[in-house]
């Protein structure tokens, strides 16, 4: 992989919540490719957390790219919200809807970058026929709705995977079908969940590229230094 094809993406979630914009330009000033925003519904996962608002206003606080990730049931009626409010990637999970090719093509049309989440249980199979309709999907490390969960290992062969199919139907950035002899930058695989020095490793070497840190990222003494050190790591 790459060192340019690497995004390092803090979550806010991990962060203060009385003082989101300060937040988002502590993850701006370190350096970061995106600032990942988690929405929950309470009921989709056992949690509820930040709304359109919310968005709105660490939009209006930093130019960095929003990737929000809806932990929801009925994605497609929220999309125009999130859009509305700063979302430059919408990425929604696969088991919340029986409408994933409408709802991809819906959040395309609404000039933002689409992406597709998978619980730790769902094979990644299931995204195969969607990589030429979205940007990105994002393989959950963990059970979604909870920070500081432990990584569950058993997801890299799933990584591998999604990566290797990929690469045997020459699936590149965005769900372009690279032609022969055309070196286009590689589908983003995104990673959430227990990612810090030990698990970036191993996922990066499994074919991830895009990864999502929260509790790690923000006890770290110098946020900016673990970022480095993420995207120079050589495998």
């Amino acid at each position: 992989m790459k060192k340019k094809d690497i995004k390092i993406c803090p979550s806010i979630f991990a962060g203060d919540f009385g003082r989101l914009t300060d937040e988002a330009k502590r993850i701006e000033d370190a350096g970061a490719d995106r600032i990942h925003v988690d929405i929950m519904d309470g009921h989709f996962v056992p949690n509820l957390t930040l709304g359109p608002k919310a968005l709105a206003a660490i939009n209006r606080a930093t130019p960095l790219f929003l990737d929000v990730h809806i932990m929801i049931y009925n994605p497609f009626e929220f999309v125009e919200r999130f859009v509305e409010n700063g979302a430059d990637r919408l990425t929604f999970h696969f088991e919340a809807t029986e409408e994933v090719e409408s709802v991809l093509s819906y959040i395309r049309t609404c000039g933002i970058e689409a992406g597709l989440a998978l619980r730790p249980e769902t094979s990644e199979e299931f995204a195969f026929k969607f990589l030429t309709l979205c940007d990105l999907v994002l393989l959950m490390t963990v059970s979604p709705g909870f920070g500081g969960q432990a990584f569950m290992p058993e997801v890299l062969e799933k990584i591998e995977h999604l990566r290797s199919f990929c690469k045997q139907h020459r699936i590149s950035a965005g769900g372009k079908i690279a032609q022969k002899g055309e070196d286009l930058p590689p589908f983003s695989i995104q990673v959430d969940g227990g990612i810090d020095d030990a698990t970036v490793p191993l996922c990066l070497k499994a074919g991830a590229n895009e990864f999502v840190s929260g509790t790690t990222l923000f006890k770290a003494k110098d946020m900016a230094e673990k970022i480095s050190n993420w995207r120079n790591i050589k495998i």
